[in-house]
């Protein structure tokens, strides 16, 4: 996913390394469209070119929220987010004071803040308990601000003008509202209110305070609510209280988009369902169901690309997130060209945004298509969403918008008629590169000069040959014999070319891509490893591929590098050049396993665990440096990464997918495990309410040490179904 911060003269993008949050130690709290990253004090403190925050729809709703007791910040005991990712739950305490000539010691004073985001609003309940013996005259205040900056500048982006801040406005003690008139004419407010009045007030400062007698064991209560609002707006009020009371239902109906899994390990317990709980987080509601946003803080949105792959990642366990993404990308498909945003009729989105800067058209990401790969992902996921549910209904429905696409990659896609799909952006602040890796300089050749536009890159041409075999599939049942075979010879031809042109055999690899004049980008990529899901290599090819990038300078120990550390360009510190990503570790373990490599499936999957454990919450980042694995360190963190990041956590459950190599297939009625392996750290998997035609199944599938083989049952089984494993 692109990241498009700073502009270049060349039109290029990146994005600061000294917009960096690593060092803060912070807490992300995320629900829909908005977001607060916070410290360790539940405080967002403005320094440097910091990302702390309360987010919403692309705009910094406040930079500045500050707890003080006696003018004095409180000493941290701990904080943490709670395993459901609902709840900051910080604990506190009173430094030493001076009050009324009396000391009173530190830890006298218990004090517990409790934050939560939803939808548009944050909301926090401050508890002060005093454990002394003695009355204590307390003073405690807040101070707010809002510099109402957009996402875009928030990472880098130099504005020359920016809107108006209005001022503070003070409400019978009980309201404050920060309000900011942005050039798009738009009023955007932060309006805090608070469930108790405050004695007095900073008009310079943007603080309020309360004056309290604390007597012994004697509990103050503070509870108040952040609301967001853009433009006319308008919400009903909800404090602290109701809004707390609505978390559970909400999580409840969105936990039954996935069954529950559990293992012999806790450890691997905790990072599924901590990977659970972040990707549930991120699923926005739309009118058209369900979508996961790419990832807090910079893609706090919906991508069109991670979308796909994040809903195909978790197809096997969540087939209606499956369903959702691909009836809001079917409402959003471009229905006609547009060189300002890389539009043309039939393309999948890019990204969506919504701030300032976007409605200014200082950036082009309001409704952005410069992906090459979304829309054959569009036609693939579909594809798969019907194998794993049989759910022809909605293939009918998104017929329409799957000709289209298919339209797109034979009349727009394929630039110059050599059979392969290229980009060249069109919009002129768009992004240069397309593919997944859009850094402006991720494509290049041996030498590590940029490669020439238009540019055919090697995953893609596998996306495409994997949606003419699903579009032909799909249109046979319904009985659109000439489209089947069209595809089909079209999807044959594609992978003999395929084969032939970009295949390398002094590298043992595919090349990374063709440029404009055909020449090749001779560079080891683990581009190549996404071409083993697709089923465009020739087995004897997938295999060395897979030899290749098993191989130490491509495989860190902890995931497989995005290219070798032996090409001119290796940066293991850098986005695309060198960093591991989950996802894409994730998708290479699913072709491996579609070949029959299930050692070198355990090996990635073994891989990612362990980086996993060394990392907060067990969370995995959109990437890490792509360091060699040092024997007791954990992985090297990017500075930027986001996280939670979709595709991410969802790798989790694809690395299952494959170890397990698991097919649910209505059409045959069967449950497949095709040659399935356990790693020696996984003695067992549980699995308990699995969608399976019209039932909720349970499994459970053991290994033996034995013999390492393992062994599978199944409970509540759906009439006339099997369970097949193939040994």
């Amino acid at each position: 996913m692109s990241k498009e911060v700073i502009r270049l003269d060349d039109n290029k993008y990146y994005i600061s390394a000294d917009s960096t949050y690593t060092d803060d130690r912070v807490h992300v709290l995320n629900h829909c469209d908005s977001f607060a990253i916070l410290d360790r004090w539940g405080d967002i403190i403005p320094y440097g070119k910091g990302t702390q925050g309360l987010y919403y729809k692309d705009t910094r709703y406040l930079s500045h929220l500050e707890f003080r007791v006696n003018e004095e910040r409180p000493v941290l005991l701990s904080s943490f987010v709670k395993e459901e990712n609902e709840i900051l739950s910080v604990d506190q305490t009173n430094p030493d004071l001076q009050i009324n000539g009396k000391k009173l010691q530190q830890g006298d004073i218990h004090i517990k803040r409790n934050q939560f985001v939803r939808n548009h609003r944050f909301h926090e309940k401050i508890e002060l308990l005093n454990f002394s013996n003695e009355s204590v005259n307390l003073t405690f205040s807040l101070r707010i601000h809002s510099d109402f900056r957009d996402i875009f500048e928030v990472r880098g982006l130099q504005r020359d003008k920016r809107g108006e801040f209005l001022g503070y406005q003070f409400v019978d003690q009980h309201k404050l509202i920060l309000n900011y008139r942005g050039l798009d004419q738009l009023h955007r407010k932060t309006q805090i209110v608070f469930s108790k009045p405050f004695q007095r007030v900073s008009t310079e400062e943007g603080r309020v305070f309360y004056d309290v007698i604390l007597k012994p064991k004697q509990q103050v209560l503070l509870d108040y609510t952040v609301e967001c609002v853009l433009g006319e707006e308008s919400y009903s009020v909800l404090d602290y209280g109701e809004a707390r009371g609505k978390l559970s239902p909400e999580l409840d109906k969105t936990k039954a988009y996935f069954p529950t899994i559990y293992t012999g390990n806790e450890q691997f317990n905790h990072w599924v369902n901590r990977s659970k709980a972040d990707l549930i987080s991120l699923m926005a509601d739309t009118p058209y169901g369900k979508y996961p946003y790419a990832g807090v803080p910079w893609y706090n949105t919906a991508f069109g690309r991670d979308g796909l792959l994040t809903a195909m990642q978790s197809l096997w366990l969540s087939p209606h997130l499956s369903r959702d993404v691909l009836l809001y990308l079917a409402a959003t498909q471009a229905t006609e060209e547009n060189i300002s945003s890389d539009a043309e009729p039939g393309k999948i989105l890019h990204e969506t945004r919504g701030g300032e800067m976007v409605m200014l058209n200082e950036v082009p990401f309001r409704r952005y298509y410069g992906s090459v790969d979304a829309t054959a992902l569009f036609v693939l996921l579909a594809g798969m969403y019907h194998k794993r549910t049989g759910d022809i209904a909605t293939i009918k429905q998104l017929w329409p918008n799957l000709l289209s696409a298919m339209d797109w990659i034979q009349n727009y896609g394929d630039i110059d008629g050599d059979g392969f799909v290229e980009y060249q952006h069109k919009a002129a602040n768009g992004l240069t590169n397309q593919g997944w890796k859009d850094s402006y300089d991720a494509v290049f050749y041996a030498t590590g000069e940029l490669a020439k536009a238009p540019i055919a890159l090697c995953e893609v041409q596998g996306y495409v040959y994997a949606a003419k075999i699903h579009a032909a599939r799909l249109a046979g049942l319904l009985g659109k014999k000439e489209l089947t075979e069209k595809w089909k010879k079209e999807a044959i031809s594609l992978k003999q070319k395929f084969n032939q042109i970009f295949w390398d055999e002094e590298m043992d690899c595919y090349v990374l891509a063709l440029d404009g004049d055909k020449k090749a980008c001779r560079v080891k990529s683990s581009n190549s490893g996404h071409l083993l899901f697709t089923g465009i290599a020739e087995a004897s090819k997938a295999r060395k591929v897979a030899k290749t990038l098993m191989a130490p300078d491509m495989f860190s120990g902890w995931g497989v590098r995005t290219i070798s550390s032996q090409e001119v360009r290796y940066n293991p510190m850098s986005y695309h050049n060198g960093s591991v990503w989950p996802h894409d570790v994730a998708l290479i373990a699913w072709g491996f396993a579609r070949y029959g490599m299930q050692s070198e499936v355990n090996q990635l999957l073994r891989g990612l665990f362990d980086a996993s454990l060394f990392l907060n919450l067990q969370r995995l980042p959109e990437l890490f440096c792509g360091f060699e694995k040092r024997q007791g360190e954990g992985p090297t963190a990017y500075p930027v990464a986001c996280s939670p990041q979709a595709w991410s956590v969802a790798a989790v459950f694809m690395l299952l997918q494959s170890t397990l190599h698991i097919d649910i297939l209505p059409e045959n009625k069967e449950v497949v495990f095709d040659r399935p392996s356990l790693p020696e750290f996984l003695p067992s998997v549980n699995i308990h309410k699995l969608a399976v035609g019209n039932s909720l199944v349970d499994l459970e599938i053991i290994r033996h040490e034995e013999d390492e083989m393992v062994s599978i049952n199944w409970r509540n089984a759906p009439e006339g179904w099997k369970l097949m494993v193939v040994k």
